[in-house]
């Protein structure tokens, strides 16, 4: 049985449905207890525990073979709740634990890359048997934009027209997920997942036009203001500041190997979904 946290968001849900489609039990956990009918449709028990509260995690992990630990994005508790959680996965018994990560955290200039830049340091402190897994930004990100920009033909860039971004599949992400949770020989390794090729906001309009049979144009957003004070918008700014003056991009190779074939590309991506 493999536990997965923060499961009703869209990582996480990912995940549980690339171990059930290889027949893996699944322990879903969630914060709030309210139904949850996308884990239960895909056959997940869900269990709800807090994951800055350690106290009901032994009671979670009893029988795990494995835990993927998924912290909730843009949260302050990140770097010390994953280093109580790994301890309880060490109590508990845990045979293999999986971290969900982010590509470079050692980018300290992005506070949230920095706090799992110290739970990597403290899972490899921990006394477990562990691998990590580094994704690159999604391509789902842009999807929320996607009505707009067919709608107006311009695309809105918060990190510029000049730098590139290696737009991971969420699904790719989940499918490497599912084999750091249940293939042997991983242990103590480190593994970007990054897509295909690094893509500037113009090259991104230029493909979502294609898609949608009309000219897009990628439009600069220009921050306003100073860096905000509450951690997740400080954490945003900074995130596309940094992604405005250096790009996001990695090498596909390592997400390649663990998928036994390339990464989708943002192309194939966008031919999945319904557009206007």
């Amino acid at each position: 049985m493999i536990v997965v946290t923060a499961a009703a968001g869209q990582t996480g849900t990912a995940v549980v449905r690339a171990l059930r489609s290889r027949g893996e039990t699944v322990r879903a956990v969630v914060s709030r207890r309210e139904p949850r009918p996308e884990l239960v449709a895909l056959g997940a028990e869900v269990a709800v525990a807090e994951l800055t509260q350690p106290l009901p995690w032994s009671d979670v992990l009893t029988g795990a073979d494995a835990l993927y630990l998924i912290w909730p994005n843009f949260d302050p508790d990140e770097a010390d709740g994953a280093r109580a959680l790994f301890g309880e996965a060490r109590r508990a018994g845990v045979p293999r634990v999986v971290y969900h990560s982010v590509l470079r955290p050692q980018a300290r200039a992005m506070p949230h890359h920095a706090a799992k830049d110290r739970a990597e340091e403290a899972l490899d402190a921990a006394g477990l048997a562990w691998r990590v897994l580094q994704p690159c930004a999604y391509a789902q990100n842009l999807d929320d934009q996607l009505a707009d920009v067919a709608a107006t033909g311009r695309l809105r860039s918060p990190w510029g027209l000049r730098t590139g971004q290696s737009l991971v599949d969420l699904a790719d992400v989940a499918e490497a997920a599912a084999v750091l949770l249940t293939e042997d020989g991983l242990d103590g390794g480190t593994f970007e997942a990054a897509g295909p090729e690094p893509l500037s906001a113009p090259r991104l309009a230029e493909l979502i036009g294609a898609r949608l049979g009309r000219d897009v144009t990628a439009e600069d957003v220009l921050p306003r203001g100073e860096v905000p004070a509450s951690y997740a918008a400080r954490c945003r700014r900074l995130m596309f500041d940094h992604y405005r003056a250096h790009g996001f991009a990695g090498s596909p190779r390592v997400l390649t190997a663990l998928l036994g074939r390339p990464p989708r590309g943002y192309p194939e991506h966008l031919a999945g979904l319904e557009l206007p």
